[in-house]
Formats: C-alpha cells, sequence, structure tokens
C-alpha cells in the first residue's frame, strides 16, 4: 500500500497486483497503520481510499485463509467507520465480495465507468457476512436480497441506485473534485462530530451482530461446501454442485 498526502488529504493507495488487491494479512495491516496515521495527522481533512490497477478489492486472499480473518476484517471495517476523519472510496475498477464490505465502510464513495460490482460469495459456498455490518444499513433490501443471492454484477449506475456508492461519473476525478472540496472546508471537529451522527446506525449493527457474524463466517469457511468452492474458483472450474 502506498500512502500520499497533499493539500488536507491523505491517499491510502492499495497496491497488490499479484492477488487483485485482496484483503491479505500484510494488506489489512498496512491499511490499519495508514488509517491511523491519517487520524494523528492534524492537517488532514479526509482520507481517499484508492487503488492501482483494475481491481479496487477482490475481498479476501482466499490463498490465506485462516480462522482469524473474520474478525480482522471486522477491526478493520470498524476502524474505517470509527476513523474521525471522513474516508471516500475512489474506484476505477471491480469490487468483489469482502471489498464491497470496505467500500460500504466508507462515508462517501466516488466510481467511475471501469468499476463494477458483485457480491460473489453465495458461488463459493460462502456468505457475506461480517461485510454486512456497514452494507446492510445502508443497501436498498430489495436489491441486497437480489446480489446476495445470486452473485450478479453490476455497474457504478446500479450501485448509486441501491445506496453503496454516492455518486458516479464518466471522470471519476471531476466528481470527486467538490466532495473534496467541501470535506477541506471542514473543522476537524465538525467533520468527526457530523460523521458519528450518519455512522451511528451502522456502529449499532457491528456492536449488535458482529460476534454472531463472525462465528457464522468462520463456521461457513471451514465448511466441506466451501472448501470445494474456493478450491473451483482457485482452479478456474465450476463447483459441484453448479446446475
Amino acid at each position: 500500500m502506498r500512502i500520499y498526502g497533499e493539500g488536507g488529504v491523505t491517499t491510502l493507495t492499495l497496491d497488490s497486483p499479484h492477488n487483485r488487491n485482496a484483503l491479505s494479512a500484510r494488506l489489512v495491516a498496512e491499511l490499519h497503520a495508514g488509517l491511523a496515521a491519517a487520524a494523528a495527522d492534524p492537517g488532514t481533512r479526509a482520507v481517499v481510499l484508492t487503488h492501482t490497477g483494475t481491481t479496487f478489492c477482490a475481498g479476501a486472499d482466499l490463498r490465506e485463509a485462516r480462522p482469524t480473518g473474520p474478525r480482522e476484517l471486522i477491526a478493520l471495517l470498524r476502524a474505517v467507520v470509527e476513523l474521525p476523519v471522513p474516508v471516500v472510496a475512489r474506484i476505477t475498477g471491480h469490487v468483489r465480495a469482502g471489498g464491497l464490505g470496505l467500500v460500504g465502510a466508507c462515508d462517501i464513495a466516488v466510481a467511475g465507468p471501469g468499476a463494477s460490482f458483485a457480491l460473489t460469495e453465495v458461488r463459493l459456498g460462502l456468505a457475506p457476512a461480517v461485510i454486512s455490518l456497514p452494507l446492510l444499513p445502508r443497501l436498498d433490501p430489495r436489491a441486497a436480497a437480489r446480489y446476495y443471492l445470486t452473485g450478479e454484477r453490476f455497474d457504478a449506475a446500479e450501485a448509486v441506485r441501491i445506496g453503496l456508492v454516492t455518486l458516479a461519473g464518466e471522470d471519476v476525478d471531476a466528481a470527486l473534485a467538490p466532495v473534496l472540496d467541501g470535506l477541506r472546508r471542514g473543522s476537524p471537529q465538525g467533520l468527526a462530530a457530523s460523521k458519528r451522527l450518519v455512522t451511528a446506525g451502522v456502529l449499532r449493527a457491528f456492536d449488535r451482530d458482529a460476534e454472531d457474524l463472525a462465528e457464522l463466517s468462520a463456521r461457513l469457511f471451514g465448511s466441506a461446501e466451501a472448501r470445494e468452492g474456493m478450491t473451483a474458483f482457485l482452479e478456474r472450474r465450476d463447483p459441484w454442485w453448479t446446475a
């Protein structure tokens, strides 16, 4: 991950092309460090979370699935939601599975025409368990049911319609410019207090459901169906249950 600061904005760039910016233990640790550094900088008014390559985030790194993974992801998502500085996702590529949780944890998300989204867990014998913590409070319920259950891919315009993304534009940086200008004009106290107001419902979901969803995620990851689904994905074949 790369960190760059200028003009009141700290940019955290997901830069792990070998695994499509999947949330490996290393990348999760780097994100925590980057968020903490931004929070400690009195000159930072916003964090922009962006990426290199054609994928924003592919979700969990299936090659290093581990028992502590669900709780590590919950801690990362909560760190984004609780950060006193607004976090803005800048998306110009693909977002899959747990990557949608990262987008959902951000306060504002801006997507370009190359962005696409899919909750693919159901096709791997899994479910969007812990990422439901930031997603379900934000998403249209009918849309959540559709995309949770089908794993269909959808574009930036649909992501805006269902509440995952704030705005979409042909030029993502032009769309982002007035957002960042507004954040730069905010006071640290005003931004932090306003963020607490708009994230209160999301944090209540963490307090209420995080432990149950972590256990569900761990149980699914350890199941025979999930092992088959992840193996089939890595081997680029259909799992046995495909009709």
